[in-house]
C-alpha cells in the first residue's frame, strides 16, 4: 500500500548543475543514479512526479551572451542542452524500473514527445514519471519559469525546487554561521527581500496560481521523501 503523502503529484525542478557533482561540467553517473533513486522512491509511495531540468551544466544561454552570442541564439542553444540532461535521467529512473515519457517544447519526434498538456497529463495518470526538456521553447525564458508554468498546466500540487541548502535563508548560509532557514515564507516577502530562490516571472506565477514551492536540498538522500512524508525539511513558499 502506497505510504500516506503530503502532496500527490509533484513538478520538480532540477538544476542541470545537480547532474554533475563534484566536475565543472557534464554529467557525474553516481550523482545521477542517486537522484532517479530519489524519485523512484517517492513515486512508489504514490506520488506523481513530472521533472523540469535545465541545462547549466553542459550550456547555459547567459554565458553565450557574455561571449558575445546573440540572446536569442544562445538561448536556444541552452534548451538543447537540457534535453540532454532529460533523456539521461529519463535512462537512469528506467533503469530502476519505472516508466519515463520525455516531452519537448522544440519538436524533435525522434527522441522526444512534443509537449501537449493533455497528453503529459494522461502519462501521469498511467503511472509515468515525465521529464519535461527544451524549457518553454521559447528564448529569455528560464527553465524556472518553465517549471512554473508546467506545474500550473498539470495541477501539480506543488513545485519542488531542488537546491544544495536545506530552504531558504535570511542571508546565505554558506557564509553566515548564523543564518536562519524559514519553514515558510510568503510568495511577497519572497520577492520583497529578494532571495533568489526562483526568477521573478517563476514566482509571480506560482502566487497566481497559488502553486506552493518547496526548497530542499536535493543533496541529502532522505530530503525528498522526507518532505513529501510531511516532515518539516526545507521551506514552503505559500
Amino acid at each position: 500500500m502506497p505510504q500516506a503523502v503530503q502532496y500527490k503529484r509533484i513538478l520538480l525542478k532540477l538544476s542541470g548543475e545537480a547532474l554533475k557533482g563534484d566536475s565543472e561540467y557534464g554529467i557525474d553517473p553516481a550523482v545521477l543514479s542517486d537522484l532517479a533513486s530519489q524519485i523512484v522512491r517517492i513515486h512508489q509511495m504514490g506520488v506523481s512526479v513530472a521533472i523540469v531540468v535545465g541545462g547549466g551544466n553542459i550550456f547555459r544561454g547567459i554565458k553565450g551572451v557574455s561571449i558575445g552570442m546573440d540572446r536569442a541564439t544562445s538561448d536556444y542553444m541552452g534548451m538543447l542542452a537540457t534535453v540532454i540532461n532529460g533523456l539521461a535521467l529519463a535512462d537512469a529512473i528506467e533503469k530502476q524500473g519505472i516508466d519515463t515519457r520525455v516531452m519537448s517544447a522544440i519538436e524533435m519526434r525522434q527522441i522526444a514527445e512534443p509537449y501537449i498538456r493533455r497528453r503529459a497529463t494522461r502519462h501521469l495518470e498511467k503511472g509515468r514519471v515525465i521529464i519535461f526538456v527544451a524549457g518553454t521553447g521559447s528564448p529569455y525564458f528560464t527553465t524556472d519559469t518553465a517549471a512554473s508554468l508546467r506545474a500550473a498546466e498539470i495541477d501539480a500540487d506543488a513545485v519542488f525546487k531542488a537546491t544544495k541548502v536545506g530552504g531558504v535563508y535570511d542571508k546565505d548560509p554558506t557564509t553566515n554561521q548564523d543564518a536562519k532557514r524559514f519553514s515558510t515564507i510568503s510568495y511577497m516577502e519572497l520577492l520583497q527581500k529578494q532571495l533568489h530562490v526562483m526568477d521573478y516571472a517563476a514566482v509571480s506565477l506560482c502566487m497566481e496560481k497559488k502553486v506552493p514551492i518547496v526548497v530542499l536540498d536535493i543533496t541529502k538522500p532522505e530530503s525528498l521523501f522526507n518532505v513529501v512524508s510531511g516532515k518539516n525539511e526545507g521551506t514552503v513558499v505559500k
